[in-house]
């Protein structure tokens, strides 16, 4: 497939493979099963690149992108089916996904590691601005296995072209900017890319900048939320020279970010990273193997906890991950893929809150997924075995006392998931999977032991902790119908049971930042919950307890109108609940039942959005859960959009209504110790537009 600029006119590449997949769709033969496909082509659920996928998987893009990022990863994927955003204010946040977060969500650059700090602190940020990000994939469900047993939870796939992998002739570009909102951001990004069908080079850049959000009077924390400003800017430049087969590319990106933590009013993270990536894939192999990709990929991480002018802490993570995936011949009706992939990141916290010492984790990893299609069944199924290993430096690496003597833990792990497509007829299709997998735990969960004021809590791991062991159940419905398939549905069920959930919990006991021992209570009769100026925090610990969380999915599209506009209806709704068996009580932080309802008019250039969303009061808590049940909400938004297409390429001009009621509403997957001073944002209108050529 070639990227080609006619008249010097972008053709997205995301269009493209639309388009093509669309192409490859077909009539069923009399008495055989039917040809039609139920997905898009996702890679990151299907390394055969088949057009159509066993597993629960939700793609964000083209100008649905466009119109739904925000200012991180978790704002701009949430209230997609089963994904929440854990948001430590505007600045900070990562998605959720069935109720899980922090290391058992791989969020993956182009399928490769992306390594910064934002799994061991809520107001740490991942690395990743969407305004650099051309499309989204989520998978969740057990084929996120293949991803590493750490991928428990799901895998979410953020995309770009910085290494072009087919072959690109002429020049053409992307130019996006906008403005407004409860935040004022200003945001610009541009996207350059240039091909004489074997050379292929590409250029990106963008900078954001927002000041402190506004919320509805009601929060009574005045009209604008203090230390909630941010600063981004990041680029890349990418090279790569392509053939009939494959390609072979580099790319290196830079990102630059300053924001503000809600929780302490003078304290800001100064963040950057570097990241350096290979990429090769042949293709059209002869023998044993017919196709091979390699992937490495380096990445140097720094931020800095600025209190004032001074530093506090200085968290660094210098990380290296290699894949190699090999597409072995057709054996019968197995087509498959075997690999290794192996990882290894140093990390350090230097600094007054420091509360984990410096590590090394290392894994490496062998996998094979294969899948069968008979008539009219699928089947997939797979495995992986992956050797964990964490080094403590202890007390040498830091000078901190407290860390102790240096140790070493390592963990062998293993998970296997299979998964069946039943196709009833072209339209319809039945799906069931089951996996087991087993994570080792983060050097946070192992050796974490100090204070960490962001979450005003006492931290400390468990040396002795196990793998963290589940298995999951899967199963679905979808189908399409009408005009041109253009009505859709999906259902989904899961249940997940852990052996040994590894949670952070209240312990009874307090302490003061040295980690002695401290009382109950401040000493000025002010318990110790509601802080204390002596810096006596309430200790948490990891520990591993047994869990359940269980859950639907449900996304519905009708057609009501097909000429001369068109009218959709759009349903989404998901539900988790999540309980600790050992203790008897529910999971921290978890989305309640969510429903979102769209009505979309479109006709000729012009499309109009208004959208309706409704979470639930989430009164079921942990006891020790310090902001208590989350009330419910109701939210209206609306959209609207003008594309129009250009004599060198196409102008999409939007503005997005946010809030419209002005609702005061709180986030129930912000940890406590922030979901009461960082609500959801207030009415806002934010206006842009999007130039391709």
């Amino acid at each position: 497939m070639k990227k080609t600029f006619c008249r010097t006119a972008l053709v997205p590449s995301l269009i493209m493979a639309a388009s093509a997949a669309a192409q490859q769709t077909g009539q069923p033969e009399s008495g055989k099963a039917p040809a039609k496909k139920l997905d898009e082509i996702v890679v990151t659920g299907n390394p055969l690149k088949s057009s159509e996928v066993v597993v629960p998987v939700s793609t964000l893009s083209s100008d649905d992108l466009v119109l739904k990022r925000g200012s991180t990863l978790g704002e701009t994927l949430d209230g997609m089916a089963g994904v929440a955003n854990a948001a430590f204010g505007p600045n900070a946040g990562r998605p959720v996904i069935r109720g899980l977060d922090g290391d058992r969500i791989r969020v993956l650059n182009n399928s490769g590691a992306s390594f910064d700090a934002s799994n061991v602190s809520f107001d740490h940020n991942a690395a990743i601005d969407p305004l650099a990000i051309e499309r989204v994939e989520v998978l969740r469900g057990p084929a996120a296995l293949l991803y590493g047993g750490g991928a428990i939870g799901g895998v979410v796939n953020v995309i770009d072209n910085r290494i072009p992998k087919e072959p690109i002739r002429g020049v053409g570009g992307t130019f996006e900017a906008r403005a407004g909102g409860s935040e004022r951001e200003r945001g610009v990004s541009a996207l350059m890319e240039a091909g004489n069908e074997a050379f292929a080079l590409h250029a990106d850049g963008f900078h954001r900048t927002t000041d402190d959000y506004r919320v509805p009077s009601a929060a009574g924390l005045g009209d604008r939320i203090v230390n909630s400003a941010s600063r981004s800017k990041g680029g890349a430049l990418g090279a790569s020279l392509t053939f009939k087969s494959g390609h072979v590319g580099v790319s290196r990106s830079e990102y630059r970010t300053l924001y503000g933590t809600v929780a302490e009013p003078d304290v800001k993270i100064d963040m950057k990273q570097s990241r350096t990536t290979l990429e090769a894939e042949v293709g059209e192999l002869p023998g044993v193997a017919q196709s091979v990709s390699l992937r490495w990929g380096r990445t140097d991480y720094e931020h800095v906890e600025l209190e004032g002018a001074v530093i506090g802490t200085r968290f660094t993570n210098t990380g290296d991950d290699l894949r190699l995936e090999v597409r072995h011949p057709k054996l019968g009706p197995l087509s498959g893929v075997v690999g290794v992939q192996a990882e290894s990141f140093k990390f350090a916290a230097l600094g007054e809150e420091a509360f984990v010492p410096a590590t090394r984790s290392r894994s490496t990893a062998a996998f094979a997924y294969e899948e069968a299609e008979l008539g009219r069944w699928k089947l997939t199924f797979g495995g992986r075995a992956e050797k964990s290993r964490v080094n403590s430096d202890g007390t040498a690496g830091s000078g901190i006392a407290r860390f102790g003597a240096a140790a070493n833990k390592t963990f062998d792990l293993f998970s296997a998931s299979g998964a069946l497509l039943y196709r009833v007829d072209a339209d319809i299709g039945l799906t069931a999977s089951i996996a087991h997998s087993q994570r080792g735990p983060a050097f946070y969960e192992l050796f974490a032991d100090g204070p960490h004021l962001a979450t005003a809590a006492y931290e400390l791991g468990d040396a002795g902790l196990q793998r963290e062991k589940s298995n999951a159940f899967d199963a679905g419905i979808q189908w399409k119908w009408g005009a041109q398939r253009k009505s859709s549905a999906r259902l989904g069920v899961f249940v997940n049971r852990f052996d040994n959930y590894i949670a952070l919990r209240r312990s009874g006991v307090d302490r003061d930042a040295e980690g002695n021992l401290g009382v109950s209570d401040c000493g000025d009769g002010t318990s110790v919950e509601s802080g204390c100026a002596a810096g006596i925090l309430p200790e948490y610990r990891y520990e591993g307890v047994k869990a359940r969380l269980s859950g639907f999915e449900a996304e519905l599209k009708i057609r009501l109108l097909d000429q001369p506009a068109t009218l959709d209806w759009e349903l989404k709704a998901d539900l988790t609940r999540a309980q600790d068996l050992t203790h008897g009580e529910p999971l921290p932080r978890i989305a309640p039942l969510r429903v979102n309802q769209a009505l979309i008019l479109s006709h000729g250039p012009w499309s109009l959005r208004g959208d309706v969303d409704y979470a639930a009061r989430q009164s079921r808590v942990p006891a020790n859960d310090l902001g208590g049940a989350t009330p419910g909400y109701t939210m209206v938004h609306a959209a609207v959009s003008y594309s129009a297409r250009l004599p060198a390429g196409r102008l999409l001009l939007f503005a997005k209504l946010n809030n419209l009621g002005n609702r005061l509403a709180y986030n129930a997957s912000s940890i406590d110790t922030v979901r009461l001073l960082a609500p959801l944002p207030a009415r806002g209108i934010k206006v842009g537009a999007q130039l391709s050529f």
